[in-house]
């Protein structure tokens, strides 16, 4: 495990998948959402097939020994998938990104649950002030008044909810495939899979895109592959329940983005929430940093093991 390698790729990741969540606000009036997702995947698969042939790594793209376990993973995924956009095509971008921070919160829960892992005091704790945070920002979608005024924002905080579960048993289910399978098959088959799911829907819902709306489409499947390389990279190097409070540095480029693109202000209780939940993640960094020292500190005294 190394945790630090985990965090700093998963930042990478996140800032990734924000500048991917900016191109998909901007499509979200304009084409529909099966051919947002079927472009999101389709052209995921390029890069990824890219740089895996350079590492000399593209054998091990398609080869598993458990394609069930990816069948799973993909189908929790298009789900999450949809459901993200739906939310990012109805909602402000901090509100749609703030909403979606429960994921890490469930993640950490179900991490213990599911794969065993251990997760302390301190962590159950950070998790705890984040929720408070998580309910702080959601404050405004619990008010009836608020939500019946706009079908469109009750509609998107419903799928940002919802989306959170999908996204966290993605995460899971992400860990327990990287106990055998490489990084290139998990980034690769989530891709075919719901390139495959969204193709679906083209004979349905077609979109005629103009030039700029072609380039994002096919940028948001470009950086949406590069980012799903370095968030598979970083469950491999640490625990979920270490990683996952992570996502919590999308709130940060959420509020930029969203004021410079888009010309989004958030509301105080984003703010309020997020600088909670800012917090539970700063503690996080803070006690696996004190832990780690200690653990070295303890070598060191310990010595190596008789007879090594």
């Amino acid at each position: 495990m190394n945790v630090v390698h985990a965090i700093l790729i998963k930042m990478v990741s996140v800032l990734l998948f924000a500048v991917m969540s900016v191109l998909v606000r901007w499509l979200g009036d304009r084409v529909p959402l099966g051919q947002v997702v079927f472009f999101r995947s389709a052209f995921a698969i390029l890069p990824v097939l890219a740089i895996f042939a350079w590492r000399g790594e593209l054998a091990a793209a398609v080869r598993t020994e458990r394609p069930f376990g990816h069948i799973g993973r993909g189908m929790i995924s298009v789900a999450g998938m949809f459901l993200n956009f739906a939310a990012l095509a109805r909602l402000p971008l901090a509100d749609a990104n703030a909403l979606s921070f429960a994921s890490p919160l469930i993640t950490v829960a179900l991490a213990a649950l599911i794969l065993g892992e251990t997760v302390r005091v301190y962590r159950w704790t950070a998790v705890a002030v984040g929720f408070v945070g998580v309910l702080v920002m959601l404050w405004p979608y619990l008010d009836i008044g608020h939500m019946t005024a706009s079908a469109s924002a009750s509609i998107g905080a419903a799928c940002a909810l919802t989306a959170a579960f999908t996204n966290a048993g993605s995460v899971i289910q992400t860990r327990r495939l990287t106990d055998s399978e490489t990084t290139s098959s998990i980034v690769f088959y989530f891709s075919f899979i719901c390139m495959l799911f969204g193709a679906v829907t083209l004979p349905f819902a077609w979109h005629s895109p103009s030039w700029p709306e072609l380039a994002a489409l096919v940028g948001v499947g470009f950086i949406g592959g590069i980012s799903h390389i370095f968030l598979t990279e970083s469950y491999r190097y640490a625990a979920a329940s270490v990683v996952a409070p992570f996502d919590f540095m999308a709130m940060l480029w959420a509020f930029l983005f969203g004021y410079a693109f888009f010309g989004e202000i958030p509301t105080r209780y984003v703010f309020a929430g997020s600088a909670i939940v800012a917090a539970s993640g700063l503690f996080v960094i803070w006690r696996e940093r004190r832990r780690g020292i200690e653990r070295i500190r303890t070598s060191a005294i310990e010595g190596p093991p008789v007879g090594k």
